[in-house]
């Protein structure tokens, strides 16, 4: 220290001068944030807005906005409460980690739909039960794509359009079928048996057939996994499963893997994850009055556009699961959901009624109970 002392005192810089130029670098620096700081582009931090006066913190959620209740869109039904999202993978690996939470936000994502299902205005100036009717009765029974050769029920067969109305009929117009060397899909959901014709052609067209019952006691203990080992890529061979579709998405979902649901109820894009399937060829639906809704969630969900062949039956008894509001709302509801359809590619090639003349449990001459649909989708 003292050696030190020295030399800054005889002949060494002076003690004062060194200070000096310890102080002189952050003196710069102050000098130029002074002079280029206004020229800089300006950083808010998120969530804060600057005001006169003061400071005003603004809200961000990153929730989805809750659409307000319009009239003829369904009624949430009772006891369906919102439930945060869950994701399970098998190990805590980071990239397994990383790709569960790609995973959910691009399942979010089509939960959230590339559209949403978008009410049309009323038939008529104002509500008219009759108006509403007249509509979509027409739409229903009014063939917008004829087929010069068609699939009639149990025949494997192209041929012409039968003089008789079928059940139902795929139309088969060579564009329209799945090529011979490629891979066929059918799905079929119903509770009542009503499908059996409907299987026997897909089969004999060499496809993939997947039944969907949960009532089905020889399925395979409502998991699709279990089944899909024998069966997956068989052409003709029919394999069952204890399962239903869903048309709620709720938030509260695992991470699902191929070939394993876990629940008797899934929807339509889950399932086909599950097994394994891009497109489904041929699809069946008789779902005893919750198509309304399974309708608008594929519509909501894109899971249309992989839909080749649909036919379904449409049930207008009563409104349906999870469908309220007065008899005009729920027609035009209806009506909705059929245009939902039609904004994805999907002609009504075939119409047929069914038994009974129950409207909104009002009897009507000019109507019938139910129709079996069937469609093609004219963008594939």
């Amino acid at each position: 220290m003292r050696t030190c002392v020295r030399w800054w005192g005889r002949g060494g810089l002076p003690a004062r001068s060194g200070v000096l130029l310890l102080l002189i670098p952050p003196f710069l620096l102050a000098l130029q944030l002074l002079v280029v700081g206004p020229w800089l582009p300006r950083v808010t931090r998120v969530g804060v807005e600057e005001q006169e006066g003061g400071v005003a913190f603004s809200v961000i959620s990153i929730e989805p906005e809750k659409n307000s209740r319009q009239r003829g869109f369904p009624s949430r039904g009772p006891g369906l409460e919102e439930e945060e999202e869950e994701v399970e993978v098998d190990d805590g690996g980071r990239r397994e980690v990383a790709r569960a939470f790609e995973d959910e936000n691009e399942m979010h994502s089509r939960q959230m739909g590339p559209r949403t299902l978008e009410v049309q205005p009323w038939a008529s100036d104002k509500p008219s039960f009759t108006a509403e009717l007249n509509r979509i009765i027409t739409y229903i029974t009014r063939v917008q794509l004829n087929c010069s050769r068609v699939l009639s029920p149990g025949q494997a067969q192209a041929s012409h359009p039968p003089a008789d109305s079928p059940h139902w009929l795929l139309c088969a117009e060579d564009w329209l079928l799945p090529a011979a060397d490629r891979p066929c899909v059918a799905y079929s959901f119903s509770m009542n048996g009503g499908d059996a014709e409907f299987l026997k052609t897909v089969s004999l067209l060499g496809c993939e057939v997947h039944s969907f019952d949960p009532s089905n006691s020889n399925a395979s203990g409502g998991h699709l996994g279990n089944s899909l080992a024998s069966n997956h890529g068989d052409g003709g061979v029919v394999s069952q499963h204890k399962m239903w579709l869903e048309w709620r998405a709720p938030r509260k979902r695992k991470h699902k893997t191929r070939g394993n649901l876990g629940s008797v109820s899934q929807t339509l894009a889950d399932i086909m994850a599950a097994l394994g399937h891009h497109t489904v060829h041929f699809l069946y639906a008789d779902l005893l009055s919750a198509e309304w809704r399974v309708f608008q969630n594929w519509i909501e969900l894109g899971s249309l556009q992989s839909v080749h062949h649909l036919v379904a039956t449409v049930h207008l008894q009563w409104a349906g699961f999870e469908v309220g509001g007065t008899n005009e709302e729920v027609l035009r509801y209806w009506f909705s959901v059929l245009q939902g359809l039609q904004i994805y590619g999907l002609k009504l090639v075939h119409s047929s009624a069914g038994e009974g003349h129950s409207v909104l449990k009002q009897t009507l001459s000019n109507a019938h109970s139910s129709y079996t649909l069937s469609w093609v989708n004219t963008r594939h």
